[in-house]
């Protein structure tokens, strides 16, 4: 009953368009992309897997976006402008940018911070479908500027009948008090997600008791 309830849901949001989709828009207490790059898009995915896109969203430009103060340690949250509707993981993660944040197209190593996975405790899969979500700055990463990036990779249509969709929106922050110690496994995105991960091909309405996040496991200082 539960998953036809979920099937239910999803074609209901499916026809009401735009209304199903969502935008992480909120950086902390301040305005809508004060501090988050602004897409273009609308509130729509990136589907491609190989664009570069798939960074910060689809038009989002740093050089429009200010760089906000972080300390390491210290517990921040991204908003959106309706809670996620689809069923999926959050992730979070962070690429040093060279120089200013506002100049970086994301193109360097990226590392994972926290992943937002299901709870299958109950026996079946309990998503975290929020209004926001908060983590802290690790406090082993260098001082410098990073784009923080949040991710909702939406899996409610499974491949390869439907396609995953990826919700993402950048951060611009200037981090200090890091120890400078951590060495995090890294990917590059575009590149960091394959077809073939069980994460994204999963297929959450048949015999789904455990799931895999994709991309690289989240760091530990």
């Amino acid at each position: 009953m539960k998953n036809f309830a979920s099937l239910a849901a999803a074609a209901a949001l499916a026809a009401n368009g735009v209304s199903a989709h969502y935008i992480f828009q909120q950086f902390n207490d301040f305005a809508p992309f004060e501090y988050v790059r602004q897409n273009t898009n609308y509130n729509s995915p990136v589907t491609d897997l190989t664009s570069n896109d798939l960074r910060c969203n689809v038009g989002a430009d740093g050089a429009s976006t200010e760089t906000t103060e972080v300390a390491a340690g210290q517990e921040f949250t991204f908003t959106l402008d309706t809670p996620v509707y689809h069923q999926g993981p959050i992730s979070i993660y962070m690429s040093k940018a060279p120089g200013a944040a506002s100049e970086y197209d994301g193109s360097g190593e990226w590392f994972k911070i926290k992943d937002f996975a299901p709870d299958f405790s109950s026996g079946q899969a309990v998503w975290d479908m929020s209004g926001s979500y908060s983590y802290t700055i690790p406090t082993c990463i260098e001082d410098g500027e990073y784009l923080l990036r949040i991710q909702s990779l939406a899996i409610h249509n499974p491949w390869p009948s439907g396609i995953p969709q990826f919700y993402v929106s950048c951060a611009q922050v200037k981090v200090s008090g890091g120890s400078g110690t951590y060495n995090p496994e890294t990917a590059l995105i575009p590149g960091a997600f394959k077809e073939t991960d069980p994460g994204y091909t999963a297929n959450i309405y048949s015999n789904f008791n455990s799931y895999t996040v994709p991309g690289p496991a989240p760091m530990a200082c």
